[in-house]
């Protein structure tokens, strides 16, 4: 119903604004404002709809877990918040869903309650608490115009004076840190590999059309603020998460967590086209990587339910004797984010690179995005092999097979009629007229050839004899330096917190049970004891001389007394 109302406002034109003011104080005008128009109809139509078939899905992967209905409960207050998201345009009202998806997702990380996802739901939920308290500074800053609602002061910037500018800058670059930190840009990249604690289902809803795309969204809406600075800005980062998680994917073993750095990868694209001033690409590929990234994780969720648990693709191979089904499905969402023609990933990434070679700005930029767009290739090349078409590994002594994931398959079916077709659509019944795009043909077919020596690079590390080669054995600190991420999950754990606490057991040592504690509550005890001793000293030691004394004393006043009593 959504996705056809949507086609709808894109033919007439057409916008709603439904506005609810509900306190007026000091003249800051509180106020929810809905805002409809086809942007938001359509990407809520493609999170009701992958949400409907999760949750389907749920019902067949969890069928064993005994909090399915709080599972359930989550998942559907996980969709309201976005939802919250999406349709508003006031930040007070935005903040109310961004720290819902921040909260529900702290929930869902932890939901199996061991270690790892408790550790896990911390970095999550920390790193993303930086993105709120940035809301919140830019809800602050837009106190001086006495509204919230941004996307009035938007279309209106041009007719602004410099103190109206300066401050709209200021909540700008506040929303690109909260977007960064909620899409996982470097620095804050290290909690999304690490949210994989979750259950399947979770992970399928969040790195598709959620979570990590709430950042995405948010900053797509606040496009027209852009300066050149903070293109270049996020640029750079968006540059960088994409290489930095094409590496990392390229030599992990983990199934979900290759999955989750392709996501990283993924929404580094969505910057990286975004930072160069083309909105409409970054939201076509947002909507369309929503599709084959919840296929992508459905399939995933279906084998390793198969294989009991098992999650390392050095324990799989031969399964697509096994699950040829489900092995085709995850084929095509592979396919589907190479960017193979003609997939649905082709009709956005394709037409992506077109526009980044059209836009050369670096050889530097230009270099390290069509390098990763070849580890992109690369890692899902090495999966499918690693999965599927390698020898198995693996010694199961009850058979398995694609008839016992029945209701799994249906959601997985329902998205691949989508992942195939959902970009040439997509691309007729928006784009009024089509892309300019003027190149020779030897950079029209940069795309696929980059994606060939990614499959062949793909190929050869999944030789297991690489990794008893030389040149890994040589270089293992730089390799292991690539799997962590650049380091990057040591640094926001241990890299933050070890320093400023060593720090602070320095000082508790040095001043609470140092200085402080000698000058202070004991030094003073330490005085009052040797007053106290000292006098007790003279009383106790001389208490005979005084005792005499004192009779000598008595005794003297009452001879004193008696004597002039009689004279």
């Amino acid at each position: 119903m959504f996705f056809t109302l949507s086609l709808l406002f894109i033919n007439k034109s057409l916008s709603y604004l439904v506005e609810w003011s509900f306190l007026d104080l000091f003249g800051v005008t509180m106020e929810c404002v809905f805002y409809l128009d086809w942007m938001s109809l359509m990407f809520m139509s493609f999170v009701l709809f992958i949400s409907c078939l999760i949750l389907n899905y749920s019902s067949e992967y969890m069928v064993e877990d005994k909090f399915l209905k709080r599972f359930i409960f989550l998942m559907v207050m996980f969709v309201m918040s976005m939802m919250m998201m999406i349709l508003n345009l006031n930040l007070i009202s935005i903040l109310l869903g961004w720290d819902g998806l921040g909260l529900v997702s702290y929930a869902l990380v932890v939901y199996y309650q061991n270690v790892k996802s408790n550790s896990a739901g911390m970095l999550t939920a920390l790193s993303n608490r930086i993105g709120d308290a940035a809301i919140i500074l830019s809800v602050a800053w837009m106190l001086h115009y006495g509204s919230f609602n941004f996307m009035f002061y938007i279309s209106s910037i041009g007719s602004m004076n410099g103190a109206g500018v300066s401050i709209i800058n200021y909540v700008t670059w506040l929303i690109i840190l909260a977007a960064i930190t909620k899409s996982a840009q470097i620095p804050f990249s290290s909690w999304l590999p690490a949210a994989m604690a979750a259950p399947t289902p979770v992970s399928s809803l969040v790195h598709s059309s959620t979570l990590v795309t709430a950042g995405v969204y948010f900053l797509i809406r606040m496009s027209e603020t852009f300066t050149s600075g903070m293109e270049s800005f996020l640029l750079f980062l968006s540059m960088l998460t994409m290489f930095m998680a094409g590496l990392a994917a390229n030599l992990e073993y983990d199934l979900k967590k290759i999955i989750a750095l392709s996501t990283l990868s993924q929404l580094g694209l969505m910057m990286t086209i975004l930072s160069l001033g083309d909105s409409d690409l970054a939201y076509m590929h947002l909507l369309i990587h929503a599709l084959f990234k919840a296929l992508l994780f459905m399939c995933a969720g279906a084998i390793i339910h198969n294989l009991g648990d098992v999650q390392d693709i050095r324990m799989m191979g031969g399964l697509v004797n096994y699950l040829p089904l489900t092995c085709a499905c995850m084929n095509i969402s592979n396919f589907a984010l190479c960017g193979l023609p003609f997939m649905s990933g082709f009709y956005s990434k394709d037409l992506i690179a077109e526009v980044v070679s059209m836009d050369f700005s670096s050889l530097l930029v230009y270099f390290i995005f069509y390098f990763s767009i070849g580890l992109t290739a690369s890692y899902s090349f090495r999966l499918s092999y690693f999965i599927f078409w390698s020898e198995a590994k693996f010694m199961c002594l009850s058979g398995f097979s694609d008839q016992n994931n029945s209701q799994m398959l249906k959601s997985m079916f329902s998205l691949v009629i989508l992942v195939v077709f959902m970009g040439s659509i997509y691309s007729w019944v928006t784009f009024s007229a089509p892309y300019f795009v003027f190149l020779p043909s030897s950079m029209k077919i940069l795309t696929l050839g980059f994606i060939i020596l990614g499959v062949l690079l793909g190929n050869e590390i999944s030789s297991l004899e690489f990794f008893y080669s030389n040149f890994y054995l040589n270089y293992i600190k730089i390799v292991l330096f690539f799997v962590n991420m650049w380091n990057l999950p040591l640094i926001s754990t241990a890299g933050l917190n070890k320093h400023v606490l060593l720090v602070g057991k320095l000082m508790y040592n040095t001043f609470d049970h140092g200085w402080l504690e000698y000058y202070g509550s004991k030094g003073l005890f330490s005085v009052v004891e040797k007053f106290m001793l000292e006098v007790q000293s003279v009383f106790v030691n001389n208490h005979l001389k005084l005792i005499f004394l004192l009779f000598t004393i008595y005794l003297s006043g009452v001879l004193i007394f008696i004597g002039w009593s009689v004279f």
